[in-house]
């Protein structure tokens, strides 16, 4: 469903390229396709011809396939013609920052990110864990999860960024809020969004119509919005409302957006009015189903209208608690601790 008062989303290009192809959406701007093992099954990445080599906006994972996949995308591929000279990083999560310390390590390129990209990146690429950190376990209990899981990761190896992130070298060139980058014969303009990561940078050209979004500005899926152990009273729901509505202020009907999955669209003033009623219309559901004390866990009917299986439960528990961050932080609900420790979240007129 489209914003009422706005150009419907459209997609110019229907079909992405191949594994080792690439399209050509603009002069001297390639899209290409990266795999993710997982349900979301790829990540798009973008290489700008900067006359003397390639500019390359983010990198999917580090794995060998994806390594090796690179190599043929530089040596017999559309990129074969000219090193990769600069990685721009669009936020620290795994499958946009995986090759970033490979491409500057091992093939000499320049890594351009927000500070808190990098610092994350780098941050938690150093953070290695054999079990999970008693802040760790204390965060599942507080959030209800459900006792077969917890014992589950209670009992095993945690998810290591350097599990899929090639370390992160010394050494970046710094993009803020309100700056510009010159790349692939334009000058963009750089805004960032917050709430699905924090400064995630999207880039803006002067020049076109172009706008490299990242996960910031999906076309058909809204980014989690989750809360972890490192932040747990973060309201990443309110930083991405805030982010929606600042950047609607400049979006325009005929801007191609060249998002971090799925496919380039125009329509962008009503993709963000969706955005942002997506998650309006979720916290009113989450309002009004904590007429009784409820967990993080115990949300999940509200929020999804969908079973949620042990594979996404992670990523939903920490939307879920999201969520009621950004209620409990508006003034919308209380909570209590159980005596296990979980939060119980109610509303805050009781019902």
């Amino acid at each position: 469903m489209n914003a009422p008062g706005f150009a419907p989303i459209r997609f110019p290009h229907e079909t992405p390229p191949g594994e080792g192809e690439a399209t050509e959406i603009a002069q001297g701007v390639l899209w290409l396709r990266l795999p993710l093992p997982m349900a979301l099954d790829h990540v798009n990445v973008f290489a700008l011809d900067d006359g003397e080599g390639w500019t390359i906006v983010d990198t999917g994972l580090s794995s060998r396939r994806i390594r090796a996949l690179w190599d043929r995308l530089r040596s017999a591929g559309p990129l074969a013609d000219k090193p990769v000279i600069r990685v721009i990083v669009t936020h620290h999560h795994p499958d946009h920052v995986g090759l970033a310390g490979w491409f500057q390590a091992e093939h000499g390129a320049e890594v351009i990110a927000s500070r808190t990209a990098w610092l994350y990146a780098r941050m938690l690429t150093l953070d290695m864990q054999q079990t999970p950190p008693p802040e760790t376990l204390a965060f599942y209990r507080a959030a209800g999860m459900d006792p077969a899981i917890y014992r589950q990761r209670a009992g095993g190896r945690p998810f290591n960024f350097a599990d899929v992130v090639w370390p992160m070298p010394l050494g970046f060139t710094r993009i803020a809020e309100g700056g510009t980058v010159r790349i692939g014969g334009r000058l963009w303009d750089v805004r960032m969004g917050n709430g699905h990561a924090e400064e995630h940078a999207t880039l803006w050209s002067r020049d076109d119509s172009l706008v490299l979004g990242g996960d910031q500005l999906l076309p058909s899926i809204s980014p989690n919005l989750g809360v972890y152990a490192t932040e747990p009273g973060a309201d990443p729901v309110g930083a991405w409302l805030e982010s929606c509505t600042r950047l609607a202020g400049v979006a325009r009907e005929d801007h191609l957006v060249l998002p971090g999955h799925k496919l380039p669209y125009t329509g962008l003033p009503a993709r963000l009015g969706q955005l942002i009623e997506h998650h309006h219309t979720a916290l009113a559901r989450l309002l009004d189903h904590l007429g009784e004390p409820r967990t993080a866990h115990e949300c999940f009917p509200a929020l999804y209208r969908r079973r949620i299986g042990d594979a996404e439960y992670g990523l939903a528990l920490a939307e879920s608690i999201g969520h009621l961050n950004h209620l409990h932080r508006t003034g919308r609900v209380d909570r209590q601790r159980r005596a296990d420790g979980a939060w119980l979240w109610r509303r805050a007129d009781g019902g």
